[in-house]
């Protein structure tokens, strides 16, 4: 079988794929015609790669009914997912991480994205799908090489990606905790019980601090002891990133969980410019009586000045007065019933969440505060933001607004990446645990990104679900004995999804 050029009178050249195996020339298939030469390049490599097809189709025939399906069985060599690979791994090196020339750390990347479970269900994985042996002490060994060599890298190459990806500007940052509790009875230096913002105060956990960009792209991150508070991580981790690459003019924004005085003060001698969340309730009185004297309508917002160096902005919205009343309603109710029961007593009389609205009768009687709820009822809807900077109200209230997105990359982090449960105890494992799952996300982010600029309806995660459909097969040829590997297409979703990102 060969390729003729065949020069018709016209002057035009046919490209056509003839086969002689009987011993006469017959004529399979004509690619086109052209009398200009690049386009006739062109045609002469099609009819190369059709013929490719054609010998691989005719050797191993899916399709022939007479064909015994146990010849066809054993042709095949060995079958893969490729859709991950290729999909993932094309935004792996556009972000930089290839430059990390670590085969390894990219498969368990990958695999924190599609299949995240533990280092040992991990190694059974990548040998079940991708034909991958990798034993699960060479991952613990690795992790090991991880925290001890290249997360500065990690950060250095996420950070430049994001600042390239922003047009060279970075100077509003987003800081945010959570909490990663573990199921073990015992503390560590590093695994503490603490506040939990998973209400497993029980367990012994870890607090995770992470700086985003004003698009939800990671920064950097810290992990800290289970018992630390959260408002003391904010500056070690701010500071650190600001020094590491220079950087002036910058603004944080945070939520209300991490504003105190000593925050506020600390950040206005670093110079630094904010903007946080602000607990108007615990204004002083005078302050206090201006907000609610302001009697806002829906969507407006006005200015207090609190002292020559801060300003507090305050906000209402109609939703979130329901959302207040409603939420207040269903926890009076919650303490109702406790009491009901005979649950709570004088230790319960705290200002714990809506516990604020107990009161002690006499020594002995827990009863509801009736005065304490009409009260509170004055700032359903109202929120605060308190700002050194000179920015107007409108963008002070948009730029906090900007928070939800490291709120979503908690969520994410938490459930489609499945950060917890975290099998490892010894700390820098559990240091490397997280910078496998911060590289996750950032890929998780790029595609997203990517996606929202070509346009497609598709969601990240359902992108990562088709592309673990794609699968690759290598045959052996039947005639030739030679090694013929093909990449499956089998449906419009997985076409769809190589043609958008170009995967061919």
């Amino acid at each position: 079988m060969f390729i003729r050029k065949k020069k018709n009178k016209s002057g035009v050249i046919s490209i056509q794929v003839i086969d002689k195996s009987t011993g006469k020339y017959k004529l399979l298939k004509t690619i086109g015609s052209s009398s200009v030469k690049s386009e006739i390049d062109k045609l002469y490599k099609q009819g190369q790669d059709w013929i490719k097809d054609f010998i691989l189709q005719s050797e191993i025939d899916f399709f022939d009914e007479h064909k015994q399906i146990n010849d066809i069985l054993e042709s095949i060599e060995q079958v893969d997912i490729i859709g991950t690979e290729l999909l993932l791994g094309k935004f792996y090196e556009e972000i930089g991480f290839s430059h990390l020339s670590e085969p390894l750390l990219r498969k368990l990347v990958f695999s924190r994205l599609c299949f995240p479970a533990s280092k040992l269900k991990t190694s059974d994985y990548l040998m079940k799908y991708y034909s991958e042996e990798i034993d699960v002490d060479k991952i613990y060994r690795y992790m090991d090489k991880l925290i001890r060599q290249q997360k500065d890298q990690i950060h250095q190459i996420s950070y430049q990606h994001t600042l390239q990806i922003l047009n060279n500007k970075i100077s509003i940052l987003f800081y945010d905790v959570t909490t990663l509790y573990f199921e073990i009875d015992d503390e560590d230096e590093l695994r503490k019980t603490g506040f939990s913002k998973e209400g497993k105060h029980q367990n012994p956990q870890i607090v995770l601090g992470l700086l985003v960009s004003i698009d939800g792209y990671p920064l950097a991150y810290e992990i800290f002891e289970g018992n630390k508070f959260e408002g003391h991580t904010m500056l070690p981790v701010v500071d650190s990133f600001k020094t590491k690459y220079k950087l002036d003019n910058l603004v944080i924004i945070a939520d209300s969980g991490l504003m105190s005085n000593d925050n506020v003060n600390q950040l206005m001698s670093r110079k630094y410019a904010f903007i946080l969340g602000a607990r108007i309730k615990n204004e002083p009185d005078k302050i206090k009586s201006k907000i609610l004297q302001l009697q806002l309508k829906n969507g407006c917002s006005e200015i207090i000045e609190k002292d020559n160096k801060t300003r507090l902005v305050i906000s209402y919205s109609e939703s979130r007065a329901k959302k207040d009343k409603a939420n207040r309603e269903k926890g009076i109710k919650k303490l109702e019933k406790q009491i009901k029961a005979g649950k709570l007593n004088k230790s319960s009389i705290n200002n714990r969440g809506y516990n604020k609205f107990l009161k002690l009768e006499g020594e002995t009687k827990v009863s509801i505060n009736k005065n304490a709820i009409e009260s509170d009822y004055k700032w359903d809807g109202l929120k605060g933001y308190i700002t050194n900077t000179d920015i107007n109200k409108d963008e002070i209230i948009a730029n906090y607004g900007h928070l939800w997105r490291i709120e979503k990359a908690f969520r994410i982090s938490k459930t489609d990446l499945k950060i917890r449960p975290i099998y490892h105890r010894l700390k820098h494992r559990i240091e490397a645990h997280i910078c496998i799952s911060f590289m996750a996300y950032k890929i998780y982010k790029e595609l997203e990104r990517q996606l929202k600029l070509k346009k497609s309806i598709l969601s990240p995660e359902k992108a990562i679900e088709i592309a673990k459909t794609i699968y690759s097969i290598k045959i052996i040829s039947p005639i030739k004995k030679e090694i013929i590997k093909k990449t499956l297409i089998l449906n419009q979703e997985q076409k769809y999804l190589m043609n958008l990102f170009h995967l061919n």
